[in-house]
């Protein structure tokens, strides 16, 4: 049970950096005189290689383990609906990451340095809910 419990932790520390990262490098790519961020030609960008291979694979560990310490646990209450809505938040985030990125990749830099700002300031206050509705939890 406490490595279910340890994993979760590792992976939503994981994503929750990598959820504050992203719309960085997301407005990195929307400046004017942009710098190519690839590794080579034909390679995809680090902002797509960050999302893909990083970002997406925490998220779902995160979401998984925590189900999994849910289901074995049978924690309950007020408490776990307000942190699913905040993890919800957070989901939502990550999702509009994922769009700003394909505006980017298709030419079409409009908005996507309010679209970082949003994502990253929705994540990071719902990253602080979920945090305090942890530590405010009533013991079992």
């Amino acid at each position: 049970m406490h490595w279910i419990k340890f994993l979760h932790i590792v992976t939503l520390v994981s994503w929750c950096g990598l959820l504050l990262y992203l719309p960085v490098l997301l407005c990195q790519l929307a400046r004017p005189e942009r710098v190519e961020l690839g590794f080579s030609p034909g390679a995809p960008s680090l902002p797509r290689l960050v999302y893909n291979s990083l970002a997406s694979p925490a998220a779902l560990l995160t979401i998984a383990s925590g189900s999994l310490l849910f289901l074995l646990q049978g924690l309950a209450g007020p408490w776990l609906v307000l942190k699913l809505l905040g993890v919800s938040a957070m989901v939502l985030a990550h999702g509009l990451c994922g769009w700003l990125l394909l505006r980017l990749e298709h030419d079409q830099p409009r908005w996507v340095v309010a679209g970082s700002v949003l994502a990253g300031g929705v994540a990071g206050l719902a990253m602080l809910a979920v945090v305090g509705l942890v530590l405010a939890k009533p013991e079992l």
